[in-house]
């Protein structure tokens, strides 16, 4: 890579280079955007590679589904090792990995099932320096596009369409059923927010999104005709050496800007019982699959019920680690870990048969995970949450949202609690619910 190009974007600086790579992002056939940037506070968070962004342009090798094996995805991470690795598993590996499940509901979206692919460039920002590896083409076509792009405004009110309350209550009663006769005791049940026929500039929306829901672990990633514009809180799995981190979200709560209700509200979280026996549901969980890859005694808690404040919400996350086992592999260790614990529950197989007979639609991408394979073999993956899907061969947009329920759930904070968390989105794009679902 010729030293202009590097010393381009490091003149740029962070965040004009964000903008930059963001907007040219419609250029290319695959593309990948991670915000790596740390919790603040969290534990682990300077241990190993830990990055402002990373951003992969095109595929110059990928494997993706629908026929390939985890071996396949394995020899090809065998083959390509020393290399960068990008891409997405979708939740519903879940049935290759559990023969008992079969998912027959339509994604409104339709990523493939995963794709992993060498990108051709690699552009990193760590500590505010910028470095570039790979094609330098990619870059000299983009240098010259304007960084500040306008956001597409929609001059036409779109009505979203969703689960009612009223079905939401009817499956609300299945899984209480499902709770009170101890087959699970917690579930995540989510609901789609969908609109149709609708255009979408999905880079510039995301550079929106970014400004209003900062988060540490969101993506901007495109295959093909297909988009997500991520604004995730919350990781799914860490390498960094012999250590992997996993940190579930379990626990909201609503933030409004006024300093005295958003203390209040944030003590409420930190005192709620509920809130904290829901996490502590998914910590268990999330120890009992790290232990399947660890070393014995190695499991350990290292940060229980921390408050986290976000653009809107407040957020429950620990953080649990392990040392892992000697010759593991990338597979074996999405084997034992795959799908989130925290977008399942508990327990998860019993839990993701219970998704399938209640939930509306196939979640896709959604609940599934985007990240990185570093040369040196670690890696980071987040949970793809607060996100927005779009298809733009057929014009749609996917919204979805979702909560943990227990036997002490009630019905109508549940419900709400789905809004909340899409109510972001939905403002960005101008969507809105049925007037119907308003008044919950």
């Amino acid at each position: 890579m010729k030293k202009n190009i590097s010393t381009f974007f490091n003149e740029l600086g962070s965040e004009g280079s964000a903008r930059l790579l963001m907007n040219a992002s419609s250029q290319f056939h695959t593309f990948s955007f991670l915000e790596t940037g740390a919790l603040k506070t969290a534990s682990y968070n300077s241990a190993g590679n830990c990055y402002d962004f990373i951003c992969a342009i095109n595929s110059a090798s990928e494997i993706y589904s629908p026929n390939s094996t985890f071996s396949e995805i394995q020899h090809f991470i065998f083959k390509n090792q020393g290399q960068w690795i990008f891409g997405h598993l979708n939740y519903d590996i879940k049935n290759r990995l559990e023969p008992s499940l079969s998912g027959n509901l339509t994604d409104p979206i339709g990523f493939p099932d995963f794709c992993l692919f060498i990108p051709e460039t690699v552009i990193s920002c760590q500590n505010g320096s910028i470095t570039v590896w790979g094609n330098e083409a990619n870059l000299v076509s983009i240098i010259n596009l304007k960084i500040d792009e306008p956001v597409a405004e929609n001059t036409e009110k779109h009505i979203v369409s969703t689960v009612s309350f009223e079905e939401y209550e009817r499956n609300f009663q299945k899984i209480q059923h499902h709770l009170y006769r101890g087959d699970i005791y917690e579930i995540n049940y989510c609901i789609p927010f969908i609109a149709n026929n609708f255009n979408l500039n999905v880079p510039a929306i995301r550079l929106k999104q970014r400004l209003l829901s900062p988060a540490p672990f969101s993506v901007l990633y495109k295959f093909n005709h297909l988009w997500l514009s991520c604004a995730s809180p919350e990781r799914f799995i860490r390498k960094s050496g012999n250590k992997i981190i996993s940190q579930p979200i379990k626990g909201t709560a609503r933030r409004s800007g006024i300093t005295v209700e958003d203390k209040a509200s944030k003590e409420a979280l930190l005192n709620s019982e509920k809130e904290k026996a829901e996490n502590i549901m998914i910590v268990d969980l999330v120890r009992n699959d790290l232990s399947k890859v660890a070393q014995k005694g190695s499991v350990k808690v290292e940060e229980l019920f921390g408050i986290y404040e976000f653009a809107h919400v407040f957020q429950m996350i620990s953080t649990v680690s392990a040392t892992l086992k000697n010759d593991l592999t990338f597979t074996d260790i999405l084997k034992a870990l795959f799908p989130p614990g925290s977008m399942t529950g508990a327990p998860k197989i019993s839990a993701m048969k219970i998704i399938e007979e209640t939930e509306s639609f196939k979640r896709g991408l959604f609940s599934g995970t985007v990240g990185y394979i570093h040369p040196n073999g670690d890696f980071d993956f987040n949970v793809v949450i607060r996100s927005i899907l779009y298809n733009d061969e057929t014009k749609t947009v996917l919204i979805p949202a979702g909560g943990a329920i227990t036997v002490h759930c009630n019905v109508i904070d549940e419900y709400n609690e789905c809004l909340l968390k899409a109510q972001a989105n939905l403002n960005l794009l101008s969507l809105e619910l049925p007037i119907a679902e308003k008044a919950v």
